[in-house]
């Protein structure tokens, strides 16, 4: 349904709110997004990281913006009266009923392609690895030789000899010529940074030239020189252009310096440091040799006071060796005599401490006799006592008394039995006799029979 359409079918007031935003669809769904080619005007660089701006030519203008995100990733900064070429969508700002472009792609006027050629061959050898961190190689501290790729006629060639002649004038330094600028140029740089590398005649190359814009630097953005830097088996080091201004051959070096003057100051020891280092070092050693001479002289006059004549020593040993023979014949002979001493105290205490042979027998023969006369005794005794039991046993024996005529009656289970009262009438027993036994029948007298014990 067209605008026209809809107003016809609704003839209600709207919003300025709803104008607008039908206003910014309208734009947005018309117009694709195309580049513009212009002038920036009235740049306003936001607190917030956005940029707002004009783009303007000879007969109009146009609002633009370009928030922070995009902004960041331009290789270069926005200026006021800069001729640039955008792209951006364009819409309205409905809260301002604005006409305006959100701008998303910018680039230098007439130099979109180089930039876009920039960024694809950058990606590219990014891609592959040429600038990773971990292939990148240590500066030699102290270079034998340095080697210069640049034009025989560039200011920078003047710039980077005066730097190196200043700070270290005593290494040889080779120039590998080759045009800087124009067609062939980058070749030619290739081409000598090649030669550097097979002649190996230097320890560090320094690839450089001096500033200008970026179809003057643009050699140094060729691809056959990135690789030939890449390749180079000498630690290069690349100072293009001004500080501002980055090449590929930059990102594929081992170093990147801002300037010329900076890549030879990278490269070359500084002589005065050097020397001020030297003579630091100098006076250290000069101290530690003095400290050295002053302890050596102390302890030569210690060993001094310490060294006497061998001849006075020879006596003092021979003095020495005197006294210790005296000494050892007195301790001999003392040890001696106390040997002596000791085996005569010895003598005589066994002497005193001899057993007397004969009177131990003549004890032991009487000690065996009254042995023998307590055993004979003690053997009386125990037979005496052996009888005394024997006759007592004897006595006692029930089978002594049955052999006198008495009988053990006895029920059916063999219990013994003491009083009638535990014989009933016609009861069975037994009588036991001392030669054998009978069986009899109880018959109490009168026919009476006693009361049984409960």
């Amino acid at each position: 349904m067209t605008s026209q359409n809809f107003f016809e079918r609704n003839q209600d007031v709207i919003s300025v709110t709803s104008l607008n935003r039908m206003a910014r669809d309208l734009l947005e769904a018309g117009l694709p997004p195309v580049w513009i080619g212009g002038e920036i005007s009235n740049l306003t660089l936001a607190a917030s990281g956005h940029a707002y701006f004009s783009l303007k030519d000879g007969g109009a203008q146009v609002r633009c913006v370009m928030f922070r995100h995009k902004l960041s990733q331009l290789p270069f900064r926005p200026q006021e009266g800069m001729q640039v070429e955008l792209r951006g969508q364009v819409t309205l700002y409905e809260a301002r009923g604005e006409f305006q472009i959100n701008v998303g792609e910018m680039r230098a006027a007439g130099l979109g392609r180089l930039y876009e050629a920039f960024e694809r061959l950058k990606a590219k050898l990014q891609a592959e690895g040429l600038f990773d961190t971990a292939r990148k190689r240590e500066l030699p501290a102290h270079p034998a030789a340095i080697g210069i790729v640049t034009s025989p006629a560039a200011a920078a060639l003047r710039d980077v000899v005066s730097t190196l002649r200043r700070r270290m004038p005593g290494i040889p330094l080779i120039l590998y010529p080759a045009q800087v600028q124009g067609e062939g140029s980058a070749r030619q740089i290739a081409d000598a940074v090649r030669t550097a590398g097979e002649r190996e005649e230097v320890d560090v190359l320094i690839v450089c030239r001096g500033g200008g814009s970026i179809e003057d630097l643009w050699s140094f953005n060729e691809e056959i020189v990135a690789r030939a830097v890449a390749a180079c088996p000498i630690p290069t080091v690349s100072g293009v252009g001004h500080e501002t201004d980055f090449t590929i051959c930059d990102f594929v070096a081992d170093r990147r310096a801002p300037t010329p003057t900076a890549a030879a100051e990278l490269v070359s020891p500084n002589r005065e440091h050097l020397a001020m280092q030297l003579e630091q070092t100098r006076r250290a050693l000069e101290r530690a040799l003095s400290r050295l001479l002053t302890d050596k002289a102390q302890q030569l006059d210690f060993l001094g006071r310490r060294l006497t004549h061998p001849g006075a020593k020879l006596r003092t040993q021979a003095d020495k060796l005197n006294a210790l023979s005296q000494t050892l014949r007195q301790r001999v002979h003392g040890a001696f005599e106390q040997g002596r001493w000791r085996l005569q105290l010895a003598s005589t205490r066994l002497a005193r401490h001899q057993p007397d042979l004969a009177g131990q027998i003549q004890s032991l023969q009487q000690r065996q006799a009254r042995l023998l006369r307590a055993r004979d005794r003690l053997l009386e005794r125990r037979a005496q006592q052996l009888a005394r039991l024997e006759a007592t046993l004897t006595a006692l024996n029930p089978e002594a008394v049955l052999a006198r005529g008495y009988a053990i009656v006895q029920k059916q289970n063999g219990q013994p039995v003491k009083s009638p009262a535990e014989l009933l009438d016609h009861e069975k027993v037994t009588l036991r006799l001392a030669e054998g036994s009978v069986e009899a029948r109880i018959e109490h007298a009168h026919g009476v029979q006693p009361e049984l014990p409960f």
